[in-house]
């Protein structure tokens, strides 16, 4: 079985970034640029900042622009934003953003509690251009075009106030943390090959442009920050970034300018609190760890017993998908739950050992399924967040030894709760369409993840983790898209997987596979199935014996054009003929007469995402 296979590790390649490759599975594949140069001042008395930004942007499609586009995430977080419009008809709104009478907490906001983030002046290559803004949208129209394989440079002043936190951004959140400063920025909306996502900000999550950021952010003194980024002045700052046993410069004044650099990212989050601990973890063979997190008793215990296992999980994640690029990654109490951000996470800090562990681990492994490969979470949140609940499953198994003989038990169940409330919408569904929050959830985490575990029961548990890791090879600093991933699994396996991709993701079609008679055949066994569900798959049958012996039946499925390897090695398998998606019933004989069966069992290793297992199992009347 899959979490008792031997996992191939290793896949060594050279960290570097291409504007070409076959991402997306088009023709010339490429992706836009952008770097930052931004200089904020913040007043951590009102909560209120303004800073400067200059923006080169790189078209390297073929198109030539004409406008472009901004997210101004903060300004969500204002009465009768689309995000409270969202928040007040939704019928099951996310708990932490309404009050104790369910009412939207973005609805009751006074003006110095809301957020806003606005442009004051805004030019293209110097020159004036005119611009609207729309929500969380702001709209530029160009002064002159950006032809294709050009840049434009976008110089802008901004100023913002940081709300009160209600959903992943804000100011003194629920465990006193001052600042959450994330999607903070005027932060360029993406264009690819499907043309620009410039989404309102209604809650869900992100899409943006890779590039450089340079970043400066004058603060209180008093303020530690971590976040994104490499610290270019630590012996100017302290604050635990200094190196041991040399002086820190003092400051003049009362505030202090941090200088980060991020390289080949596509978003920088901080956080800032006058009461951080700062405690760093260089790892031997990985990069260097560092920690933020309240000065409070009750809660150092469990932060400083987080830091070796956060290391356990960077090796097992450098292992079983690609190394970690970049030479840092911070761990940052702060925000409202967990939230992944390139180099960094913030989440919240006073939980139970086990629970901080799981939440550290889920947001690191986003450093590799989000800010390394990619997705539109828009539009295919279930591969980032489905993607990310497989890989951290297997990685708790093994760091927190829980030993679960199927790791991803809880992601089956949730598919099966969502298949039974009635409120499935395909995963192809826009993240802001869903009609229910809980569906949304079940659909990104859940079902993305049996996504994979399901895979490796087509394909072979070996096969996926090596399909993994050629993801990852192939599509790291990209917009890998969900053609990609099955054609990656496609090429590791040598399987069509295109049926599988449509089913899973773009219908609500189930599985659900029978066994509708078991009968004796003049001294053989003749067992019938029946394909119940419209969606297809193979079969892995297994038959227990009187005396103790077993053996599998292995059926393929005649679309995928291929067959997987034994999963079961030490039993002896049979290779049936295939069965044809058309056909809804398939028969087969044994040799051995049915007094001598046990029982017969439909997917032993429940890895099928059958909805109805009740039928998948035969008994004999003797037992």
């Amino acid at each position: 079985m899959f979490f008792k296979s031997k996992i191939c590790l290793g896949i060594s390649f050279l960290l570097s970034v291409v504007f070409t490759g076959s991402a997306q599975g088009n023709r010339g594949y490429w992706q836009q640029a952008v770097d930052y140069t931004m200089d904020v001042a913040m007043d951590v008395e009102t909560y209120q900042y303004s800073g400067k930004q200059q923006l080169i942007y790189t078209n390297h499609s073929p198109d030539t622009l004409n406008r472009v586009y901004y997210h101004m995430y903060f300004n969500a977080f204002q009465p009768g934003s689309e995000m409270d419009m969202r928040l007040q008809h939704i019928e099951d709104p996310d708990g932490r953003m309404v009050d104790d009478a369910g009412k939207s907490r973005i609805a009751a906001l006074k003006p110095d509690e809301i957020g806003y983030l606005r442009a004051s002046n805004l030019s293209q290559d110097g020159k004036p251009v005119s611009y609207s803004l729309e929500g969380t949208i702001l709209v530029v129209d160009l002064d002159h075009p950006i032809l294709p394989n050009t840049s434009s440079t976008f110089n802008m002043v901004f100023e913002g106030q940081v709300p009160l936190q209600i959903r992943r951004s804000g100011r003194n959140n629920k465990e006193g943390v001052a600042l959450s400063m994330s999607q903070w920025y005027p932060k360029l909306a993406e264009y690819d090959f499907e043309g620009w996502h410039a989404y309102p900000y209604i809650a869900r999550e992100f899409h943006g442009v890779w590039g450089d950021f340079d970043v400066t952010i004058t603060i209180d003194k008093n303020y530690t920050l971590g976040g994104t980024g490499y610290l270019q002045n630590p012996q100017e700052i302290g604050h635990g970034y200094e190196a041991p046993g040399t002086k820190v410069k003092q400051p003049r004044g009362k505030t202090l300018s941090w200088h980060f650099k991020a390289p080949m990212v596509h978003d920088f989050m901080w956080a800032a609190d006058p009461d951080y601990i700062h405690d760093i973890l260089p790892m031997e063979d990985g990069p260097t760890l560092h920690f933020f997190y309240k000065n409070k008793p009750e809660i150092k215990e469990n932060w400083k017993n987080l830091q070796p296992k956060t290391a356990e999980a960077m090796r097992f994640f450098n292992e079983n998908i690609g190394p970690y690029p970049y030479k840092q990654y911070s761990v940052v109490q702060g925000g409202d739950g967990g939230m992944e951000y390139a180099m960094s996470t913030l989440i919240t800090g006073e939980r139970s050992f086990g629970s901080l562990v799981g939440v550290m681990v889920h947001e690191l492994a986003h450093s590799w399924f989000q800010h390394l490969l990619a997705t539109n979470e828009g539009k295919h949140e279930w591969m980032d967040e489905g993607f990310t609940s497989f890989i951290s499953d297997l990685c708790m198994n093994t760091v927190m030894n829980q030993n679960k003989s199927n790791p991803f038990e809880d992601s089956y169940n949730g598919y099966y709760n969502l298949v039974l409330s009635g409120k499935e919408q395909p995963q192809t569904t826009h993240a802001d369409r869903y009609e229910f929050n809980q569906a949304y959830g079940r659909s990104a985490y859940s079902k993305g993840s049996v996504f994979l575990s399901q895979l490796g029961y087509i394909i072979g548990q070996d096969k996926l983790m090596a399909t993994l890791k050629r993801y990852y090879a192939d599509f790291k600093f990209k917009h890998p898209t969900p053609n990609d991933i099955k054609r990656t699994a496609e090429k590791v396996s040598g399987m069509e997987l295109d049926w599988y991709l449509t089913d899973w993701t773009q219908t609500t079609n189930t599985i659900d596979y029978g066994i509708k008679g078991v009968r004796d055949s003049e001294g053989k066994t003749q067992i019938e199935l029946a394909r119940i569900g419209l969606m297809p798959m193979p079969l892995d049958i297994l038959v227990v014996y009187g005396d103790g012996s077993r053996e599998t039946y292995y059926i393929p499925l005649q679309m995928m054009r291929g067959e997987k390897e034994n999963p079961y090695g030490q039993v002896k398998r049979t290779t049936l003929p295939d069965w044809n998606w058309a056909t809804p019933e398939y028969s087969f004989e044994i040799s051995r007469p049915l007094s001598e069966i046990k029982a017969i069992v439909i997917d032993p290793s429940q890895l099928m995402a059958d909805i109805e297992i009740n039928n998948n199992i035969w008994l004999s009347e003797q037992e």
